[in-house]
């Protein structure tokens, strides 16, 4: 019987209490730096004080992107930078990241030419003017200009943007305000899962550092004695002191929190705050045309309206955010949402009763003083300190202080990136040479996942052995090649049956989930280890079923798994601040 993963993770770290280095933050970057080091034979280890991917990174647009607004604010290295690396997921984690076309509204022709430039120079001030169809002609020409080459579909060249009058757009898009002069269509790529592809991230780690490489979730940093990091376990309590030579703090929005409880209180972050709502409308589905549409609210936000898993994703604000205070996606947020999508696809009612889940996150944004939200910059840069910041540089305790690396900024696109950059810091002060590049490096699923239909009915045909081939297609979609791992499974546990409440989902498909990827709570199973929740599928009945389920690998009795499923409902309903309990029966 498998144990709980956090306290294996955190039992690890207790009984081999040191490593070259310690990284602070399961997010992706915390993830992707862990499994960068692994790679290079480094001693290293991670901690998480929630669950694995459960902060900002879980609070995504879905989207792996070059950023096309960034050339606005002159951050070209990004965005450069950014479709690099999209062009590389596309190939690296095909099973997860995909092509996405993506059209503009545009209702003005010349709008924004001049006051954009006023912005730059500005930073973001001055009065804000829509972005008219010239604009977003030059800046999908420069766009397209870092995209060549890069190969969305194995070809020498990214396809190029294209631009469509009004007839032409309402042929294509019919649900589309009338009033529309031009689209402008491009590619981007989609993220189907990013929790899942984080998992990957952490498994090619492990798998690659084996002892060397140890992770643990629910596991704090909580201060500093003797030099060493206090790391204490949040399932027991239990405390243990760790050594490193070098300790990244990759907390995201939390990272002057962390640094403070290491001793060492810091001002770099100035996170915004981002909401979404996923809608379950049939006919908003079909209006999208199977694209996500992309534009500009009249206050300058960037809106999207995105398919996904037969939904309809709806985001994101930029707002001014305080770490101490709640991260909800608020009243106001909803009727902003409704509000946008009123505007581009008029005919389309939504009613809140359409929204079927809710989340929002902290963007781990640098500091900006006044500058607008959408104008801080979305690059990273790393910071250097001892541990415990200057009483530990002029002390004159004998011991050599650890140093300590703050990532500042980063996002989904570029965290391979971002962990190289971070990873080639460590390694210098470690004075150890890289063995290998993770560029082109697949991940997780994507290896060997294949990418025709062809190939696809070849590799399912091949492990519909034990389970039907209808079976084995969802579970390749669901995870990539690792299905192979699952489908291994589900075919050896005797007790596998279909659940009666989540339609395509097996009971012992989700014991392996348990078993294998670090659950310690019923929320890190339909949050982040499946699409339950995104999905609108985490009902009462669905939430007790799958803890029942899961409870022989987690040697949860019937009290357990009733009180999980209670936590299980409010963690998939915390970014919802009219949700209560009695709404679930």
């Amino acid at each position: 019987m498998s144990t709980v993963g956090s306290m294996r993770g955190f039992e690890e770290l207790r009984e081999r209490p040191y490593a070259d280095v310690l990284i602070i933050g399961g997010g992706i970057n915390g993830l992707a730096t862990f499994r960068d080091l692994a790679l290079q034979g480094v001693d290293v280890a991670l901690v998480e004080r929630d669950d694995f991917i459960s902060g900002a990174s879980a609070a995504s647009s879905h989207m792996i992107h070059g950023g096309i607004r960034y050339l606005e604010n002159g951050e070209f290295r990004l965005v450069q930078e950014a479709v690099t690396e999209r062009n590389g997921l596309l190939k690296t984690a095909p099973h997860y990241v995909r092509p996405l076309q993506t059209t503009i509204p545009i209702f003005s022709t010349f709008s924004g030419v001049l006051s954009a430039p006023l912005r730059f120079l500005r930073h973001g001030g001055g009065k804000h003017r829509e972005r008219g169809a010239a604009l977003i002609k030059i800046g999908l020409v420069i766009y397209d200009s870092f995209s060549r080459g890069g190969g969305l579909f194995g070809t020498a060249t990214v396809p190029r943007h294209t631009f469509h009058g009004r007839r032409r757009s309402l042929a294509q898009l019919p649900a589309l305000n009338p009033d529309v002069k031009y689209t402008a269509t491009y590619w981007d790529a989609s993220l189907h899962d990013p929790e899942r592809l984080a998992i990957d991230v952490l498994r090619d780690g492990r798998a690659a550092g084996g002892d060397r490489a140890r992770a643990a979730n629910y596991t704090a940093a909580v201060g500093v004695e003797d030099g060493r990091v206090v790391l204490r376990d949040a399932v027991t309590g239990e405390k243990t002191r760790f050594a490193a030579s070098v300790i990244i703090n990759a907390s995201g929005p939390w990272t002057d929190q962390t640094n403070t409880a290491l001793g060492d209180p810091t001002r770099y972050m100035g996170g915004t705050k981002g909401s979404h709502v996923v809608l379950d409308h049939p006919a908003l589905l079909a209006a999208t045309g199977g694209r996500e549409l992309f534009f500009e609210n009249e206050d300058g936000r960037i809106v999207l309206i995105y398919p996904l898993k037969g939904r309809v994703l709806v985001g994101t604000t930029d707002l001014e955010h305080g770490m101490g205070d709640p991260i909800v996606c608020t009243e106001a947020e909803v009727d902003y949402f409704i509000e946008l999508i009123g505007q581009v696809l008029p005919e389309i009612p939504v009613e809140r009763s359409q929204i079927v889940y809710r989340f929002a996150g902290v963007r781990p944004l640098p500091g900006h003083g006044d500058v607008s939200p959408g104008f801080v910059s979305r690059d990273y840069r790393v910071e250097t300190a001892p541990l415990g910041g200057a009483e530990a540089a002029t002390g004159s305790s004998h011991r050599e202080s650890a140093t300590v690396l703050s990532l500042v900024g980063g996002k989904w696109t570029t965290f391979r990136a971002s962990a190289e950059h971070l990873a080639d810091r460590v390694l210098a002060l470690l004075a150890l040479p890289r063995r290998s590049s993770t560029r082109g490096v697949p991940i997780g699923g994507g290896r060997g996942y294949p990418t025709t239909e062809r190939a696809r009915q070849q590799w399912i045909a091949a492990h519909a052995v034990d389970l039907p081939a209808a079976r084995v297609a969802t579970l390749l979609d669901r995870y990539g090649t690792v299905a192979e791992a699952v489908i291994d499974a589900i075919a050896a546990d005797s007790d596998d049956a279909p659940l009666r409440s989540l339609a395509g989902y097996s009971s012992g498909e989700l014991r392996h989930l348990a078993a294998t990827e670090d659950v310690v709570h019923l929320d890190d199973i339909l949050l982040r280890r499946t699409s339950i929740a995104f999905t609108g599928a985490a009902t009462a009945e669905a939430a007790a079923e799958v803890a029942d389920a899961i409870a022989p690998v987690l040697s949860w009795d019937a009290e357990r798994s009733a009180a999980e499923a209670i936590r299980g409902l409010d963690g998939v309903h915390a970014a919802d601040p009219t949700w209560s309990p009695a709404s679930a029966r």
